[in-house]
């Protein structure tokens, strides 16, 4: 699950899910129910997440250990 990468790039970068929620526009508390799993992650939010961290999506789905984004052709 892509629960335990999205805390963990979170605690690494030192965010707080406060600061999370202001980036992803929404609440803390909606954010937080991301981490534990008691919702589903939009695409939206994902993709803003890749962004914030520069890494790929597939990295934070855990279908992969890189975290480098891909190049754009």
């Amino acid at each position: 699950m892509y629960l335990k990468r999205l805390k963990e790039l979170r605690e690494d970068n030192d965010y707080t899910q406060n600061y999370i929620g202001k980036i992803t526009n929404m609440k803390r508390e909606q954010y937080s129910r991301y981490e534990t799993g008691k919702r589903d992650i939009p695409l939206d939010t994902l993709i803003t997440l890749a962004k914030l961290y520069n890494i790929s999506v597939d990295y934070i789905l855990e279908l992969t250990d890189e975290k480098a984004p891909y190049k754009r052709n």
